[in-house]
């Protein structure tokens, strides 16, 4: 007998049904992978099987051992979710309460669905921790989610899940913001305890070197319904369905123009530091400080990708971050010869015209009070407060033209949607035009593409590569993902504790890897 068994499963919000006729089943020990580009309903599908979608109307049948989830009373649910089936959601930020410690966290799920209680409680939380890589459990515990990095975050929520054993874990896009080392050490211990518990495993993953090397089975989803699933070899080998074989073909290729002569950015002996709360008695009568970057040294020519890898906090958003002027900095950094320290208000307001970003959540960074024309117009009205509004109107436009990102032939039709309308793609694209608007010369990208499936991601890469192409941009592309370094870097900077441990060309740093570091990153990359 299955543990899990799915037959005929539907979802639909009111009159729109968005999932149909799904039908998998799982057995004890067994991975199954659950893959399809964004809006296919592979989340909706995964997160119904607990019924954790409230507005929707549920038909078919969900077995868990034996028992009927949807038809079961509101209270057997309650004691069947988190302690025999837990959950990893793909946003730690949003899925943990910002307003208790992290350790505080993983001890209450102990306490409702163990039993621990106190001390007990406290130590499986810091056991748990351990488990998944933090470093420091004992302080980590009592940080809040805003204050750990979010490749932190995501393994506190994995060491959340597995802290009560469950018989099944449903994971969405667990590895999402984890760097390449940290998402097989993650996937290698759920990996063990899935073989050492019998535990069950629902992979929703968009990364399928992941589901080669981890998944049994795998199972493709297009518009809501399931179009091929089978063992991982056969259907990875030889895959018979339209969407599954774009999946397949979806790794990004390499198409770079050589970068120009000169420097755009310079940065010298750049250091970062935060305070930090000292340990024990300490702690009351002074603060401490913690160094994110020291002593990094790099440049930036016109036309040319500078790819930074390293660990999850490593310090690379934080170098990022520096370079923009948006964390204080010591050190030397000049963007187009223009020093950011002792520069006024007027000098600096000029440089961040040359010089914008894309951040890695775009959820995150798009106000949701905003339509995507004052969006993307936003800096517009810093920068040439001159433009008339059917002026500002015509740049945003083009910029979306430009960016791929129309309706019919059209983007106007687009201009008064809000963030929430777009899928994770398309409000990426949207990152895109409002950093573009401005004609900068230089673009940070942090993470551009980690939440985004592998067909999206392809088109992204394609887009970023031909307006690099267009427009003579540098990027300083801060990532984890070594197939986007390969695709785009011209240069590569490795980062390891806040200092570069490695750089160079592409083919020399990846090819021919000096440090032991390195040679890991690359290897868990393949």
């Amino acid at each position: 007998m299955s543990l899990l068994e799915v037959r005929d499963l539907g979802v639909a919000f009111g009159a729109r049904r968005v999932v149909g006729g799904v039908s998998f089943s799982l057995e004890p020990g067994e991975t199954l992978a659950l893959v399809g580009e964004s809006g296919s309903g592979k989340t909706v599908t995964a997160l119904s099987l607990m019924r954790l979608i409230e507005a929707a109307r549920l038909e078919g049948s969900v077995s868990f051992g034996g028992r009927d989830v949807l038809a079961m009373p509101a209270a057997q649910l309650q004691a069947l979710r988190g302690r025999e089936i837990a959950v990893v959601f793909q946003e730690p930020m949003t899925a943990l309460n910002p307003l208790h410690p992290v350790g505080a966290q993983i001890a209450e799920s102990l306490q409702l669905h163990a039993g621990a209680h106190g001390a007990d409680a406290w130590a499986g939380a810091l056991a748990a921790l351990h488990r998944v890589g933090i470093p420091e459990p004992e302080t980590r515990a009592r940080c809040y989610p805003h204050q750990l990095s979010g490749g932190q975050r995501q393994r506190v929520m994995i060491a959340m899940a597995l802290a009560c054993n469950p018989r099944l874990l449903i994971a969405d896009e667990p590895t999402t913001a984890l760097d390449v080392a940290i998402r097989l050490q993650i996937l290698d211990l759920v990996d063990r305890l899935r073989a050492q518990a019998g535990m069950a495993l629902l992979l929703v993953t968009h990364d399928l070197n992941l589901v080669r090397r981890y998944a049994d089975r795998v199972a493709v989803m297009e518009r809501g319904t399931l179009v091929e699933q089978g063992r991982t070899e056969e259907v990875m080998l030889r895959p018979r369905h339209p969407c599954t074989q774009r999946l397949v073909d979806s790794r990004p290729r390499r198409d770079v123009a050589p970068p120009g002569e000169g420097r755009l950015v310079e940065a010298r002996g750049v250091r970062v530091e935060f305070p930090a709360r000292l340990p024990g008695i300490r702690g009351w009568f002074g603060k401490g400080a913690f160094t994110a970057v020291e002593a990094v040294d790099f440049d930036l020519a016109p036309g040319e990708t500078l790819g930074v890898i390293g660990e999850s906090g490593s310090g690379k958003t934080t170098l990022a971050l520096a370079v923009l002027d948006l964390v204080a900095a010591r050190g030397d950094i000049r963007v187009g010869g223009a020093p950011w320290a002792g520069a006024t208000a007027a000098q600096k307001r000029a440089t961040r015209r040359r010089i914008q970003v894309v951040f890695q959540d775009p959820m995150s960074s798009l106000s949701p009070r905003l339509t995507l024309e004052e969006i993307v117009a936003e800096g517009l009205e810093v920068h040439e407060p001159a433009l008339t509004a059917a002026q500002r109107r015509e740049r945003v436009v083009q910029a979306l033209v430009d960016v791929g990102l129309t309706e019919t032939g059209a983007a106007d039709g687009l201009l008064g949607r809000y963030p929430h309308e777009f899928s994770g793609g398309q409000r990426q694209r949207i990152a895109i035009a409002r950093a573009l608007i401005v004609r900068p010369e230089i673009v940070v990208l942090d993470e551009p593409t980690s939440s985004l499936d592998v067909t999206i991601q392809k088109q992204v890469l394609e887009l970023l590569g031909a307006l690099q192409r267009r427009y003579r941009l540098s990027y300083l592309l801060v990532t984890h993902d070594m197939d986007v370094v390969r695709a785009m870097a011209h240069r590569v900077m490795v980062m390891k504790a806040s200092r570069i441990v490695e750089s160079g060309p592409l083919e020399k740093v990846l090819l021919h890897p000096e440090t032991d570091y390195t040679r890991m990153l690359v290897a868990a990359a393949t």
